[in-house]
């Protein structure tokens, strides 16, 4: 007991005098503890002496066992020392062969492929004498593989001989091949028969030497093709703005008619492409000259016809070559500008509504083809602009029109103006500030077809001229004098009566000139958007929707989901959604194979559902059909129960557009399994 009170343990233990005849047995009892209390003492003792003794020993003996293995250590060392040294003395007469063998194996590899190379050499020469094309480009190759290995011995003259040889050889080739392609397009090629096939080998060679060669025969070939054109159309009786169409008639004419001739050229090069770019050059350079050379301001019909006929020759090109073309519909009524006062013919009018039949069925095919890609090699060149940029600084002849124009009809619909509204109309505004609006939206339309540079804002400025003539025409019809609004807006002091028709006729300038501020501004926002890269977006954008609908779609309508939103797609790309989705490899066997039946009989994996739980919370019963399962109730699901299905995955942040596909993107993101998670912790 901690603490303890002798007088209270012995008034307990002997409480009365009675008890006190207990105190000599007690007395006995307590000596006999105390004996043995300290003989365990004395043990405790006498045994922590001899532990000591002990532990003094063993650490005596762990000391001098320490000694012994750090001097069998420092031994073994001095031994493994004299054993290295040895084994070097044993071996420095092998390393030595050793050596001696390496390098007699790399001179016995360097001299046999010097011995090659002194060969192919000789055999390429050879070739080349005798323009075997074909197999002296394959021994190009050959002679510059073996070149390589010999670039560390640039300096021996041996190998600076025959470098000096070979370049000489290929120097040969190149004069050989050049002066061959001089003889194409002279004439030659229908007299020769296997001139084309000697030239399309000369092809090969071309591509085995140096990358300029290729670049300096095809500029050549170019340059020469397009002599004839400088020289006819820099003629006085073809150098006129009035023969522009005569320029892309003799170019496709061309081109058609050496089609299969030069075929002789390999894909790569894009010949056709690069003449192309270069008679583009040479035509604007002409047509510059020709414009800037005129004495006086250009015949505005023949200019827009020229104009015309160069974006739609511009339009061909980035077809054909890959650029896509610009729809060119409202192209037609450029034709309309400088013959107003003239009749057309019945074959002009034919010719012109064949090319709106045209350009609407291009318009068609191109939706259709929208997934298909255009693009060509090197096809990054920018036909828009490249020869009808030229016109831009002449243009303002036809603005100068438009505003004649613009300002004789706007006369005469002041002149025609009833100043009175039909019974009826909704608006109440004048005819006349709707016939003037029509009529500046058909000039917008004509100029934004023929260019969006500073001939657009040159008109815009007409537009301004001719709206604050028509509110001008406008403020002189308000009655004059009187008091209140119509003092304040004619300036006149004085107070008159005015008439019923009056009064009415203020409200509609009033609402007219509303009409027209607001039309004004809708029409700045409109000719601003870019339609056909928003389609383009819009249809990529929905092609992303459509692929992570499937992929967030319930495991037992994924078949489904797939074939009604992807109905283009390949079993091999169903089995790349079931992967991203995270099912096992036995459960995509099985929906493969349904799927390759074409059933929409689809069974539940085992592990379906927490993976399905995980992607998307349910819809709500009233919005989404629910799906019995096909295999017990024979149900086949319609197009329209998966679309619906599939839809209500992404209904909740948004409807349409980027924001629904965000909204997937953002259901797919909170799936905790499957790879599909990976694409969004990178």
């Amino acid at each position: 007991m901690d603490k303890m009170s002798t007088l209270e343990y012995i008034n307990q233990m002997f409480p009365t005098e009675a008890s006190l005849s207990g105190v000599e047995p007690l007395m006995q009892k307590i000596q006999s503890e105390i004996r043995r209390v300290d003989a365990g003492i004395l043990a405790a003792v006498r045994q922590q002496s001899n532990s000591g003794t002990k532990a003094k020993e063993d650490l005596a003996a762990a000391t001098h066992a320490v000694e012994e293995l750090t001097y069998k250590i420092r031994e073994i060392k001095t031994k493994a020392e004299q054993s290295e040294m040895m084994v070097q003395e044993i071996c420095r007469d092998i390393k030595k062969l050793d050596f001696a063998k390496k390098h007699i194996t790399t001179t016995i590899t360097a001299l046999h492929r010097l011995t090659m190379l002194v060969s192919a050499v000789e055999q390429l020469q050879i070739m080349a004498s005798k323009r075997q094309y074909k197999e002296a480009a394959a021994q190009l190759e050959a002679v510059n593989q073996l070149c390589s290995h010999f670039e560390a011995y640039r300096d021996i003259p041996k190998i600076t001989e025959l470098r000096e040889k070979f370049k000489s050889i290929k120097q040969i080739l190149k004069s050989h091949v050049f002066s061959d392609f001089s003889s194409l397009g002279t004439g030659k090629e229908s007299e020769e028969t296997n001139l084309l096939q000697h030239l399309s080998d000369a092809c090969l060679v071309v591509d085995a030497l140096e990358p300029s060669v290729k670049e300096e025969l095809v500029n050549n070939f170019c340059s020469r093709e397009l002599t004839s054109y400088e020289q006819i159309f820099e003629g006085a009786e073809l150098a006129k703005l009035d023969k522009t169409e005569r320029r892309y008639a003799w170019i496709k004419r061309r081109m058609r008619t050496n089609e299969e001739i030069w075929k002789i050229f390999p894909t790569s090069w894009l010949v056709p492409y690069r003449l192309c770019i270069q008679f583009c050059k040479k035509t604007r350079k002409q047509l510059e000259g020709i414009l800037d050379n005129m004495k006086e301001k250009p015949d505005v019909a023949t200019l827009l016809m020229a104009l015309q006929r160069t974006l739609e020759f511009e339009d061909e090109l980035a077809e054909k070559f890959g650029g896509g073309t610009q729809s060119r519909e409202i192209g037609n009524e450029i034709e309309e500008i400088g013959r107003q006062n003239n009749s057309q013919s019945a074959s002009d009018i034919r010719k012109k509504y064949e090319k709106k039949l045209a350009a609407h069925q291009g318009s068609e095919n191109e939706e259709k083809d929208g997934n298909k890609d255009l693009s060509a090699p090197g096809a990054g060149f920018n036909f828009h602009g490249i020869i009808s940029s030229c016109f831009e600084p002449h243009l303002i002849v036809y603005i100068e029109l438009e505003e004649k124009t613009l300002m004789e009809n706007l006369e005469k619909l002041v002149q025609e103006e009833t100043w009175d509204v039909e019974e009826g109309s909704q608006n109440n505004v004048l005819s006349s500030s709707m016939q003037l609006f029509l009529i500046i939206k058909r000039s917008l339309k004509r100029c934004s077809a023929l260019t969006k540079s500073q001939t657009l804002y040159n008109l815009f400025k007409v537009f301004q001229r001719v709206l604050k003539a028509y509110a001008t025409k406008l403020f002189g019809r308000l009655p004059k004098g009187g008091t209140g609004i119509v003092a304040a807006a004619t300036g006149m002091d004085g107070q008159i009566k005015t008439s019923d028709r009056d009064e009415r006729v203020i409200c509609y300038i009033v609402n007219s000139a509303e009409y027209c501020h607001k039309t004004s501004g809708e029409l700045a926002e409109s000719t601003s958007g870019a339609a056909g890269y928003s389609k383009f977006v819009s249809r990529e954008m929905s092609k992303a929707e459509a692929l992570l609908k499937v992929i967030l779609s319930p495991v037992d309508s994924v078949a489904d989901t797939y074939r009604a939103l992807l109905p283009e797609g390949t079993p091999m790309e169903f089995q790349r959604i079931l992967e991203l989705k995270g099912l096992k490899k036995s459960d995509q066997q099985s929906i493969l194979d349904d799927f390759n039946k074409g059933s929409p009989a689809i069974s539940q994996p085992s592990s379906a559902a927490p993976v399905g739980q995980s992607m998307a919370p349910a819809p709500p019963a009233s919005t989404v059909p629910a799906i019995s399962n096909p295999a017990s109730a024979g149900f086949i699901a319609s197009r329209e129960d998966v679309l619906t299905r599939a839809a209500a995955l992404g209904r909740g942040a948004a409807t349409t557009g980027f924001k629904r596909f965000l909204a997937l993107t953002e259901a797919a993101k909170d799936r905790k399994d499957g790879p599909f998670r990976k694409l969004f912790n990178a």
